[in-house]
């Protein structure tokens, strides 16, 4: 496996140089920020993501203040509450997309963050209490808990709000392939567990952001 100092400069040079590369390199969110957004900032985040899956992003952006509409800003109490019959009810509703099932994961990804709430006191502090050298940890807690939030659903979702966490784009998966961390994407414990420890020892070693390291692996690649 490279030092993440030649992977930098190999993305660097691919780019036009670091100046050029540091403008791009996403940038997480302090424990702080995170703690400070109400639980129905998480749940819209949440609901964007699952809406945005397979979909055309751009529809669901033009359609989001609709969506508020529809879901009442996202109140987790409320959303926590919606009957089946509200439910079949927004299934019809043109502010939205009318996708049920997706529909339906707003209402168990609210009783998924009351659950959390109950436990940590709110969704943020859950997020700004756990552990980055354990996002692999935090990928299953979405994808077993939360409602279609696995895969790159619940990746996009934490870049998103700011959480520190790697994207697994396809470019991503050919760097850590590339350097011997995977041999395809990852989802079998072992694959996850040496991607984890890859991500951490780089970590170690350069100090960045783990979104930050995850943007360079993709930049060294050939697209």
């Amino acid at each position: 496996m490279d030092s993440f100092d030649s992977i930098f400069q190999r993305a660097a040079k691919r780019k036009g140089g670091e100046a050029a590369l540091e403008e791009i390199l996403p940038k997480s969110a302090s424990n702080r920020t995170l703690k400070g957004r109400g639980d129905s900032f998480y749940l819209a985040e949440m609901t964007k993501c699952v809406f945005r899956s397979g979909f055309v992003w751009q529809i669901i952006e033009a359609k989001w203040a609709g969506f508020e509409e529809a879901f009442d800003g996202f109140d987790v109490t409320g959303c926590a509450m919606l009957s089946d019959e509200d439910l079949e009810r927004l299934a019809g509703d043109e502010r939205i997309v009318r996708h049920a099932k997706k529909i339906q994961s707003v209402r168990r990804n609210a009783l998924f963050i009351s659950e959390v709430r109950d436990e940590h006191g709110s969704f943020g502090a859950f997020l700004a209490g756990w552990p980055r050298e354990d996002f692999v940890g935090l990928w299953d807690q979405l994808k077993t808990r939360g409602d279609r939030l696995g895969g790159q659903t619940g990746r996009f979702f934490l870049r998103f709000v700011g959480w520190d966490s790697p994207v697994l784009s396809e470019d991503v998966v050919k760097a850590l392939i590339g350097q011997g961390v995977i041999e395809k994407a990852p989802t079998s414990k072992k694959a996850l567990a040496a991607l984890q420890e890859a991500f951490n020892l780089w970590h170690e070693e350069s100090g960045r952001d783990l979104c930050q390291i995850s943007r360079v692996l993709a930049c060294s690649v050939e697209g």
